[in-house]
């Protein structure tokens, strides 16, 4: 008879989120999962939100970590998708540096977020969470076309094909045996064509607040349309989401994008986000021979500089690169920022980004569209 504690089936749940925690990276006592069980006898329980509270009072999770307790207390005791290793997320996360003097003040979140419209440096950290809504015509629309009308390129594998540059051999002597040799068509080659990388820049700062929420829900729609895509946020950070939104459903990719995120609505710094984005040589290679699509009012603080070296230098690694901003409310529409004047002569298009509608039908249009 084996002398290891058998535990009741009705505890193990329990004692599992616990052992859940410390893969995590938590740090549990033997104390507190005895006083967890306790608190749960003690108050039925009579919801999820009873032991998720006992779980607070007595394991004590630090508060900078409340959010990732949320999200493993759900993904536990809900059922989810499988979680990321501990230490994947931070490595999805740059912070950014600010240069300087310290004459900003720290705003709090809801002065940061108070009008929406205007940009700062600041950083603010706060959680947002997405509402649930219907999908719209829009994003029915880019799923619907969006593996036929992304761009393509070459690849370097071949294909038959009626015509092409190269002859197959192969085939054309395997035909001749069935005439005695009489070689009486030459059968052609061509190079397969693969989707070209997508890479989607979604700026989250404050003065982008109302076009976030949809934003993210027309990533999450590329993300499942196209196989290569990748999209990361920026504000005062500059975050990969491409894992999180490659969850399938909408809300449990959206809710653990929010996690990821930390910046949300806050201060805004273009040319700081692009210049790190592309120091970091895994996140560089993203943009190489890509679709770069910055979702971007560009409303930069201060000196434009670092913004218009980073776009010149992204448009020189991308196949195509646009910015799509809410202030290009029509077709003639002509810069007058700073920021975007220092910009323009480096982007290929300078077009709407003020409705989901204008976004799908430029990146839908971008398989018509040859390198710059």
């Amino acid at each position: 008879m084996s002398d290891e504690l058998q535990l009741p089936t009705p505890v193990r749940v329990f004692v599992s989120f616990v052992a859940l925690l410390r893969i995590n990276g938590f740090a549990v006592a033997p104390e507190q999962t005895t006083a967890f069980l306790a608190a749960i006898e003690l108050l039925g329980p009579r919801s999820l939100e009873t032991i998720r509270q006992a779980g607070l009072a007595t394991l004590a999770p630090p508060p900078e970590r409340r959010a990732t307790y949320d999200r493993l207390f759900e993904l536990h005791f809900l059922g989810s998708e499988a979680i990321d290793q501990a230490g994947a997320e931070d490595e999805e996360v740059v912070r950014l540096q600010e240069e300087g003097r310290g004459e900003d003040e720290t705003l709090l979140a809801d002065e940061a977020n108070e009008s929406g419209l205007v940009a700062a440096r600041a950083e603010a950290l706060v959680e947002r969470r997405f509402a649930p809504g219907a999908t719209g015509d829009a994003l029915r629309r880019l799923a619907r076309e969006a593996p036929a009308r992304l761009p393509r390129r070459r690849g370097h594998r071949r294909m038959r094909a009626r015509r092409g540059p190269w002859a197959d051999l192969r085939r054309t002597l395997r035909e001749s045996v069935r005439s005695d040799g009489e070689v009486l068509r030459l059968g052609r080659l061509k190079r397969r064509t693969r989707p070209r990388k997508v890479l989607l820049l979604i700026d989250v700062s404050g003065s982008m607040k109302g076009r976030t929420d949809d934003n993210m829900k027309l990533a999450h729609a590329v993300v499942h349309a196209a196989p290569n895509v990748e999209v990361f946020t920026f504000g005062t950070r500059l975050t990969r989401v491409s894992r999180a939104l490659r969850l399938k459903r909408r809300e449990q990719a959206l809710s653990a994008a929010a996690h990821l995120v930390s910046d949300w609505d806050g201060g805004t710094r273009i040319g700081d986000a692009l210049q790190a984005f592309l120091a970091v040589p895994r996140f560089g290679g993203y943009a190489r021979s890509a679709a770069v699509v910055i979702l971007s009012d560009g409303l930069e603080r201060g000196d434009p500089s670092a913004l218009r070296d980073a776009v010149a230098r992204l448009s020189r690694r991308a196949w195509r690169l646009s910015w799509l901003t809410p202030l290009a409310s029509g077709p003639g529409f002509q810069p007058q920022t700073e920021a975007l004047i220092a910009i323009r002569r480096f982007v290929d298009d300078l077009a709407s980004g003020e409705t989901t509608a204008a976004i799908v039908s430029h990146v839908l249009s971008l398989g018509q569209r040859k390198a710059a």
